[in-house]
């Protein structure tokens, strides 16, 4: 592998010389970003990799199968890295781009367009050992040496991809100037909890703001049922008889057989 123990030194701020080149740093500063493109912004370990999921899943309409079959890097490109112009899809009408660069290096050249800027950031001190086991992983990364080593290079700033604090601040200055959303890694958790609590078949069955049981008896017999039963997949197994089972596949498949419907449940 080519460049491992290079360091590319780029407005100050050093980086991994396996994936950056002066070429590829500059040609990141002068991008031609289009109105349509998102653009994931972090400092290392923030996050970037659960937002590159995230809304590729949003640009897929939920079908996982790109994220499945497609590395991450091919779907949302590195801009300042050495494989973008080659990785970029450039003919997509919203194209998805990630970076680590501070805003001092690529907000000019997003202040002259409308692209939409994700930033993620974390709690500083999970960065700091997520950051320096990542270092132990990558062999383009310096040796950290040990943790209380590479804490004081963080907290000094002189590690690679330059200060957390700069990086975040500098991001924070752009919210006057950018079509920025600002969210935390934190936050992602929280939202994603909160979905899995809320929308879990148990919590909608025990909300009265949901299973209708603020409808009067005298409307819905509730000594009969719930309105939210079960909520189990391939439930109809314990209900149909064989007869009924070939009855029912019989008119599905002659009433479907046109329909361009794309369906996950089974049928048998």
């Amino acid at each position: 592998m080519e460049r491992l123990e290079v360091t590319e030194t780029f407005a100050g701020i050093a980086l991994p010389g396996h994936l950056h080149t002066a070429e590829s740093l500059q040609f990141a500063t002068s991008f031609p970003f289009r109105d349509t493109d998102v653009v994931i912004v972090t400092y290392p370990k923030s996050g970037t990799t659960w937002m590159q999921e995230i809304l590729t899943l949003l640009y897929s309409g939920g079908d996982a199968q790109p994220a499945k079959t497609i590395p991450n890097w091919e779907r949302a490109p590195w801009l300042e890295q050495i494989h973008f112009r080659s990785s970029l899809r450039d003919a997509a009408m919203h194209r998805l781009i990630t970076s680590h660069l501070p805003a001092r290096v690529l907000g000019p050249r997003l202040q002259g367009s409308k692209a939409k800027v994700i930033y993620v950031a974390r709690n500083p001190k999970d960065v700091v050992v997520s950051y320096y086991h990542f270092h132990r992983l990558a062999k383009f990364l310096p040796d950290p040496v040990s943790f209380d080593a590479f804490l004081q290079q963080f907290l000094e700033g002189k590690v690679h991809y330059g200060s957390w604090f700069e990086h975040v601040k500098g991001w924070l200055g752009q919210r006057q100037l950018l079509d920025i959303i600002y969210i935390t890694y934190e936050e992602l958790h929280e939202t994603l909890l909160a979905l899995e609590q809320h929308c879990s078949f148990a919590a909608m069955r025990d909300n009265a703001m949901a299973n209708y049981t603020l409808i009067p008896r005298e409307i819905m017999d509730h000594s009969q049922g719930r309105f939210m039963r079960k909520g189990v997949v391939g439930d109809w197994r314990s209900h149909f008889s064989p007869p009924q089972n070939a009855l029912f596949d019989r008119v599905y498949h002659e009433e479907m057989r046109d329909a361009e419907l794309s369906a996950h449940w089974a049928m048998v």
